[in-house]
């Protein structure tokens, strides 16, 4: 698909310190496409309480006209930071008020949008929305674009902080859109109960970073433990990860070396996992960094709790670490079934044990060299062309 003008927006702000799916996909449009990315705008709670946080204080700037609101980032992209601030309505449990509120703060935000469309001479657009399923929410009415996709990537309704009005808003908004691209079959099925217009189209995952013939050293703090380490990376958050899996896997296999490294929320920081000798923490790590660990990594894990945050979730670390060549074992979710033959899935923790054993034993080069070549499927390239995929059928 080229030549089209797409308006991206969602739950992450292009100069966001965190990653984002939808920052990749805008990406990737850009290359053939013109985009128009919006930031979400600030909130009057989060304008009063902003504090040092600098992204609150360029969108005060920005508020104040002592920065401009549209930037041109590269030839084809251009970013808003719409001049409006939205009332802070998080906290309202009378659907009929949040309704009528939350309108009136979609009716602010496309205003700013629209005055952006004109300007950029944009026609027979495309809006790309991710997951902003309340500030979102009348943007077809608002902005009458040619074609609203809702692209859901994770199971944001059971958020704590979606868990009052999420899934009856986000259900009205796959109601009204013409296309929904989902990054797992999981999300794909509640989709498909509320529009039969929704595709999935995979995850995509940049991978460049994870090439194990770039690695020339291996890290001080790992390089002294022996094998075989059993390794996670990522967040360690008991939201999302089994404390019980890992410790019985460092309980029932005294021989082996359980490295974690990320940072850890409260629950971890008081666990009984911090009185196992063979379990090691080794702390946040720069990004650039996260490959040498890896690297040093024997059994790489993902002992993901099974609840409605993580059943549908796309854990982008799977192809990290199939990029770099290494055993996965993992927990079977539906979205793992994907994975089956590249990866290790396990039921409970006693499985878990079994199969990093499993693991261990069956690794060579001829797996390893198999499960790379299936990680650099995943480009965001490829799941951008299944987006566009769905979206020349929709036109049909």
């Amino acid at each position: 698909m080229k030549g089209r003008d797409i308006i991206v927006h969602g739950l992450q702000s292009l100069d966001s310190i965190i990653g984002s799916n939808c920052i990749n996909i805008a990406q990737v449009f850009s290359k053939e496409n013109r985009v128009l990315y919006v930031n979400y705008p600030i909130d009057r709670l989060t304008s009063y309480r902003a504090g040092s946080n600098p992204l609150v204080k360029k969108r005060r700037e920005v508020l104040a006209g002592k920065q401009p609101d549209l930037v041109q980032v590269t030839d084809n992209m251009w970013n808003l930071n719409p001049r409006t601030v939205l009332e802070s309505i998080s906290k309202v449990h009378n659907r009929p008020l949040f309704s009528f509120l939350n309108k009136i703060n979609n009716k602010r935000y496309a205003k700013q949008i629209n005055k952006a469309i004109l300007e950029l001479g944009f026609k027979d657009y495309i809006i790309f929305n991710d997951s902003d399923f309340y500030r979102g929410l009348h943007f077809k009415e608002l902005l009458k674009p040619s074609i609203a996709i809702y692209y859901t990537r994770d199971n944001m309704r059971e958020t704590i902080f979606f868990k009052k009005n999420g899934a009856y808003y986000e259900d009205q908004l796959m109601k009204k859109s013409d296309l929904i691209v989902s990054n797992s079959m999981y999300l794909n099925d509640i989709a498909k109960k509320n529009n039969p217009n929704a595709v999935y189209v995979g995850q995509g995952c940049d991978v460049s970073l994870y090439d194990r013939e770039l690695i020339k050293d291996i890290p001080e703090d790992i390089a002294n433990i022996k094998s075989p380490v059993i390794g996670y990376i990522g967040a360690l958050k008991s939201s999302r990860l089994s404390i019980d899996i890992l410790e019985h896997i460092a309980l029932s296999e005294p021989s082996w070396n359980v490295v974690l490294v990320g940072p850890e929320d409260e629950v971890f920081e008081k666990s009984n996992l911090h009185n196992i000798k063979n379990v090691h923490f080794l702390g946040s790590k720069n990004e650039k960094e996260l490959p040498k660990y890896l690297n040093a990594f024997d059994v790489a894990l993902n002992p993901q709790v099974l609840n409605e945050l993580t059943i549908g979730n796309y854990p982008r670390k799977i192809d990290e670490y199939l990029a770099m060549g290494k055993p996965v074992v993992a927990t079977l979710t539906e979205t793992m079934k994907a994975f089956k033959d590249f990866t290790y899935l396990a039921h409970d923790k006693e499985e878990y044990v079994k199969l990093i054993s499993l693991a261990l034993e069956e690794d060579n080069e001829q797996k390893s060299m198999a499960r790379i070549t299936y990680a650099q499927t995943h480009t965001w390239e490829n799941n951008v062309n299944e987006i566009y995929n769905a979206i020349r059928n929709t036109i049909k």
